[in-house]
């Protein structure tokens, strides 16, 4: 019981964190390989568990403290042009984040720029679960089945943070900015991507009002 806790508090801190976190795929590898017989299937849930609520706990703290206090309100205007695209296919969101949530590919900058729209987070907090949960749970198992054929003093190398670790690390968060800054009204209608300029903003602006009045 003592490791499961251990092994939920480590997998929530490592997903709050907004960048530079080992993946939790190659955590839950090196508990596989290091625990042979434990339940794959208990070892998956308690991580996707931990995983999904330290992620949906990120995406409230991009909304609250990015979205609701260092924003500005040119920036929350454009991002809710992605919102009002997105609400009006939930199906799609829920589709895309079940597939990505199979990937290995890390989770961090979707759930920060998801919270930038001030969504609901169930949305992608129950197909990211479930998608994490089978992944988990094919790691885990693949590294128990390598522990019982290789040597036990075999170390898995845990050199995470290498060059290209942080140059990707880096570029992610380099997306998250750019997707409060891309003209989201003028790509939906062009199909085009361009940097939003003040122009645009003011434009937005005169439509807003426009709406309002009528």
């Amino acid at each position: 019981m003592t490791n499961l806790l251990a092994l939920f508090a480590t997998i929530f801190l490592l997903n709050v964190m907004p960048a530079f976190a080992p993946p939790t795929w190659m955590v839950m590898s090196w508990v596989g390989f290091s625990r042979p017989d434990a339940n794959p299937e208990l070892l998956a849930g308690v991580a996707a568990c931990a995983a999904t609520l330290g992620r949906l706990v990120l995406a409230r703290l991009s909304c609250t403290l990015v979205r609701n206090r260092w924003m500005r309100e040119a920036d929350r205007q454009n991002v809710d042009v992605v919102r009002a695209w997105l609400e009006e296919r939930k199906g799609m969101t829920v589709g895309l984040m079940l597939a990505y949530a199979f990937s290995p590919f890390p989770s961090n900058y979707i759930f920060i720029a998801y919270g930038l729209t001030g969504m609901r987070l169930w949305l992608i907090g129950v197909p990211f679960f479930i998608g994490r949960w089978i992944s988990y749970l094919t790691w885990t198992h693949i590294a128990q089945i390598g522990a019982r054929y290789l040597d036990e003093e075999t170390e898995i190398d845990g050199a995470y943070m290498g060059v290209y670790f942080v140059v990707s690390q880096v570029v992610f968060l380099a997306l998250v900015y750019g997707f409060a800054k891309v003209d989201w009204r003028h790509f939906l209608q062009t199909k085009r991507l361009r940097w939003r300029h003040r122009e645009s903003l003011a434009s937005a602006s005169e439509d807003t009002q426009t709406k309002a009045g009528r």
